[in-house]
């Protein structure tokens, strides 16, 4: 469904996707982009999210107001779209620009968040002189030649050759943006600095930051996981806009985000934990479990169904893929084989682990717990590829 808040300059381009009695998450765009960036999010959260997103002001379908925007025209923005769904309050997502809007809800609209996911941005973006040199060369070049410039600080060599489709939507995106809307907003990113204020979040934070993103690097997303206490930092194999470039592992660990933040904490969840036995397990072995239940193990099931993954795994203090290298290295410690194979095909299966990743595993081990202990596992690790083909 699309909508629109305010009239004229003003007005606000917003589009709702998924359930209306869903928790809501609502999406803020990077410079130069429209909300269409977010395609692989809406669809892959839209089943079970009611995704809201919107044209950031003088970029897409939104007006372009005249002048200079300051970062509390655009956090005041993100308000006034909320309100316009009827939302009192949200997940928020925000990439680039709009994780600096995103911060900034954090920090002045704290009712207004539910949990936060800062992806490829800084406390500080950059310095004055960038964007006022970046201001004259819109006034003076034109859109397109900020699209030439920007493509390759976005994606990574490897996208662009591997998805040249893209890319070239994207270039055409940012040519599209009209020049005093991106002046504009250049000149929020030019003045705005939360990096005395984000240690005041409290809610909890996903930071996500790409490795080969020069733009905002790793080092500023670790300078905003250590200001707000208890988020958690992962950095993705990719340049600026990590939500497209990988986009499913992008999706995924911000879905498990929403979901867990959604649900009450002061009560370990078995539909949660069954949602998360099968994210991380697979259906077919939790549907073997299930079918197996009998009057002796049924309480047990349930008692772990509702602690160990409705209440441990989906804990926000780490993220999913350590807590799987957690438990392979703890089997490996005691030597429990069955649960150690299960969770090894389950990582490569549906966690995004190769076989180097569970070698660098045992050979961790092996230090820690024995030459034996990591020789058996290489040998359990082997029959499991192999199944695997």
């Amino acid at each position: 469904m699309d909508g629109s808040v305010g009239a004229g300059s003003a007005r606000l381009h917003y589009r709702v996707d998924g359930p209306e009695d869903a928790p809501a998450v609502l999406l803020i765009n990077s410079l130069g982009t429209t909300l269409d960036m977010w395609s692989a999010q809406a669809d892959a959260w839209s089943p079970r999210l009611r995704v809201i997103r919107y044209d950031t002001r003088g970029h897409g379908q939104s007006g372009v107001p005249p002048g200079e925007y300051t970062l509390d025209d655009l956090g005041n923005d993100a308000i006034r779209v909320l309100d316009a769904a009827g939302v009192e309050s949200a997940h928020v997502c925000g990439i680039s620009l709009g994780g600096l809007t995103a911060m900034w809800l954090g920090v002045r609209q704290p009712a207004r968040v539910r949990s936060l996911v800062i992806a490829n941005t800084a406390a500080r973006v950059g310095t004055a002189q960038r964007w006022t040199e970046r201001i004259a060369k819109v006034r003076g070049e034109g859109m397109a030649a900020i699209g030439d410039m920007i493509t390759p600080a976005w994606f990574s060599p490897a996208f662009r050759e591997r998805e040249p489709a893209i890319v070239a939507r994207f270039r055409e995106m940012v040519a599209s943006i009209n020049p005093d809307g991106y002046v504009g907003c250049c000149a929020a990113l030019r003045d705005a600095d939360l990096r005395d204020e984000i240690g005041g979040i409290h809610s909890f934070a996903l930071v996500i930051a790409g490795d080969q993103d020069t733009s905002t690097t790793v080092a500023d997303a670790e300078a905003i996981s250590f200001a707000i206490r208890g988020s958690t930092l992962l950095t993705l194999n990719a340049a600026h806009l990590t939500n497209v470039e990988c986009a499913e592992s992008f999706s995924r660990h911000g879905e498990a985000v929403f979901q867990v933040m959604s649900g009450p904490r002061d009560e370990p969840s078995h539909a949660g934990g069954e949602r998360m036995r099968r994210r991380i397990l697979g259906d077919a072995h939790v549907d073997r479990s299930i079918k197996n239940a009998t009057p002796l193990n049924a309480e047990f099931l349930d008692l772990i169904t509702r602690y160990v993954w409705g209440e441990i795994w989906t804990r926000p203090g780490l993220d999913e893929r350590t807590r799987r290298v957690l438990v392979i290295g703890t089997m490996v410690a005691l030597g429990r084989w069955e649960e150690f194979a299960l969770h090894v095909r389950a990582a490569l299966v549906s966690g995004g682990f190769t076989a180097d990743d569970i070698k660098e595993v045992i050979l961790q081990q092996a230090v820690y717990c024995g030459v034996p202990a990591a020789n058996h596992a290489l040998g359990v690790a082997a029959k499991v590829l192999a199944e695997l083909g």
